[in-house]
């Protein structure tokens, strides 16, 4: 057993705990190498714009039908260590980039396919990771070369890099009207600090709402928010707004230790009361007196200050989410106040509406018409729940490649066309460096064709034939832009059908797929310890087959 060993006297001595599991040599290789590929394979056949959709049904019966990388990868429960480090590809990607999970996940599989039919032939697993390494480095230094720099006014452009990240999600003929609010929107929240150009694409708050149709999904200049008019007595309506943000509550705090307050007569009794109220108004008339005509309160608000506030017809909502306020703040232009008596006119913010609307069953607020904000609302719109859903996975995608370019305005071709170079170029890389290490470039090239074979399938192509056709391409001169157009079977120019991806995408899969297939490659030992509740290691031993050696 794996947690026995034995002294030159052949005494048996204990090492780890009874119960632990270990497996080791090439069937620890193998079975993690098997169970991240089998997460490479569900994620395949959802790739590109002929990619399937997943239904994925969670414990409590919930339904997401969804062909996005992230999301099928978050909402699936796994099991397997290596399997869990495919998921955090995924989640990587889509932290830093917004895009490119399937590719990524997908290309990380292939790479350890590939390793393995090498590992068969006793090549060593650090001279593959070696290799590796030398050719995403080289990837990295070719996806440079190919990338075209883009100009972030080409409206046109810009909508191709936006339409091509959405292409793949069935939102049907939204797609457009969604691309175009998602760059309306990301221009509007970026800014310049210092040399860099910043779209931070969390100044975007997006709000889903079931009924109507995805084309009436509209960009408000301005932010919603989820809270409706404290008291029915204020106006639902304010043109050309004053708005104050305050921090904190409107309401006369408690004490923190009992206090009793002796009152001998009903007089004292009534001022007493009077005292109260005359605080209470105090608050409501410093609100008046600074301009104040709408109030957000991240805290409460006292049911005798709402009814002053009202009397003096300001608007007011409390228990506001802090990311609303900060959102408020960068939308209209006011500061966040901690402290009443601090209030001055300067720290208001302006809006030229803001106005409660019932949307569905669910009144809001709309803060709109802010001059410049930095920080805007997308009200998304559609028939069905999972639409609803499906759509946000949409925008995000969408927002996040334009946010991309934005900031790095370099973008490459789609559609195959750069892992069609890359396989080129590394394969010429790999004949300069020689020796063992060729062989695990040489892979690594192969690999990376994994993208555009998977188009192909997905659409229904014979994937042989257009690989055949993309290397022939690709060998002679200037086209480094072809790749394959899912529509009509056939090669094409990328950037010029408008199939184009920001340079960071690509990059930061060639490196999560790299990082993540060495990191895999190196373990030649899983030890795992007892699960109190016969999980990995008790009963059922290892998932994935790893047994004890």
């Amino acid at each position: 057993m794996a947690y026995l060993t034995t002294t030159g006297s052949g005494q048996p001595v204990l090492i780890l705990k009874e119960g632990t599991t270990r497996s080791r040599g090439k069937e620890a290789q193998r079975n993690n190498i098997m169970a991240a590929r089998v997460i490479g394979e569900v994620l395949k056949t959802t790739l590109g714009p002929r990619g399937m959709d997943k239904m994925l049904i969670d414990s409590l019966g919930d339904i997401t039908i969804t062909n996005d990388g992230a999301t099928i990868l978050k909402e699936i429960d796994v099991e397997h260590p290596a399997a869990k480090m495919m998921v955090e590809i995924a989640k990587t990607q889509d932290d830093m980039v917004g895009d490119g999970t399937t590719s990524a996940v997908v290309l990380a599989s292939e790479l350890l396919k590939k390793a393995e039919e090498l590992l068969e032939q006793n090549i060593h697993p650090t001279t593959l990771v070696s290799g590796y390494r030398k050719a995403a480095q080289k990837a990295i230094e070719i996806i440079g070369e190919i990338a075209e720099p883009l100009d972030v006014n080409d409206s046109k452009t810009l909508l191709k890099v936006a339409l091509t990240s959405t292409s793949s999600k069935s939102v049907g003929s939204a797609r457009e009207h969604l691309a175009e609010i998602s760059i309306d929107a990301v221009k509007q929240i970026t800014e310049v600090r210092g040399d860099k150009t910043i779209a931070d694409i969390d100044n975007i708050q997006i709000i889903k709402k079931t009924g109507k149709s995805l084309l009436e999904t509209q960009l408000i200049k301005g932010i919603i928010v989820d809270k409706e008019v404290v008291n029915p007595g204020m106006p639902k309506s304010k043109q050309n707004a004053q708005i104050a943000l305050l921090d904190s509550p409107l309401e006369i705090e408690k004490t923190e230790i009992s206090a009793e307050i002796r009152i001998k007569d009903p007089a004292q009794m009534k001022a007493f009361l009077d005292q109260e109220t005359d605080m209470l108004k105090e608050m409501a008339d410093k609100l008046k007196a600074v301009g104040a005509d709408v109030i957000f309160c991240q805290k409460g608000i006292d049911d005798m200050v709402q009814h002053f506030l009202a009397k003096e017809g300001i608007i007011a909502a409390r228990r506001v989410k802090e990311s609303d306020m900060e959102k408020l703040a960068r939308a209209t232009g006011a500061r966040i106040s901690s402290d009443l008596d601090d209030l001055k006119q300067d720290d208001l913010g302006k809006a030229g509406l803001v106005e409660e609307r019932k949307i569905g069953d669910d009144k809001m607020i709309f803060v709109e018409k802010c001059k410049d904000p930095h920080s805007v609302a997308i009200l998304l719109r559609a028939g069905l729940e999972r639409m609803v859903d499906e759509a946000e996975r949409a925008l995000t995608d969408s927002l996040s490649v334009v946010s991309d370019v934005i900031e790095n305005n370099k973008v490459v071709p789609g559609g195959g066309a750069v892992e069609m170079e890359l396989a080129k170029e590394l394969r010429k890389y790999a004949t300069k460096i020689g020796g063992r290490e060729q062989l695990a470039i040489e892979a690594f090239a192969n690999a990376v064709e994994v993208i555009a074979r998977t188009l192909a399938e997905n659409a229904g192509l014979e994937p042989i034939d257009i690989l055949a056709q993309l290397r022939t391409t690709h060998d002679a001169a200037d086209n480094k832009n072809k790749g394959i157009n899912v529509y009509e079977g056939k090669i094409q120019d990328s950037i010029k059908n408008g199939v184009i991806e920001p340079i960071m995408v690509k990059e930061q899969a060639i490196k999560s797929a790299a990082e993540s297939a060495a990191m895999i490659l190196r373990i030649d030992d899983v030890i795992t310890s007892k699960s109190p509740k016969g999980g990995p290691g008790g009963p059922g031993g290892m998932p994935g087959g790893m047994g004890e050696d």
